[in-house]
């Protein structure tokens, strides 16, 4: 029996991934200016390291990819629990 089939049903809760790619400090005024199609600068680009974080832990290390113009983040290593 695999992992995944002992999990059950419970493999099929969703759970929130976040990718953290960056981190920019702004001023109010500048917060107040964005609209939807802003675009918020970042000094990250493709094949930089990135955090992946379940429920606000950090679980897990990715490269940003850029692939079919989308920017994506491949799982590079999970850290140790």
């Amino acid at each position: 029996m695999t992992a995944l089939e002992e999990l059950g049903n419970i493999a099929k809760v969703p759970v929130e991934i976040e990718a953290v790619l960056d981190s920019r400090i702004m001023t109010i005024a500048e917060i107040l200016e964005l609209e939807r199609g802003s675009l918020i600068r970042s000094t990250r680009s493709a094949g930089e390291n990135v955090q992946i974080h379940i429920g606000g832990a950090h679980v897990a290390d990715g490269d940003i990819v850029a692939m079919d113009n989308l920017l994506c983040v491949r799982v590079t290593d999970f850290r140790e629990r």
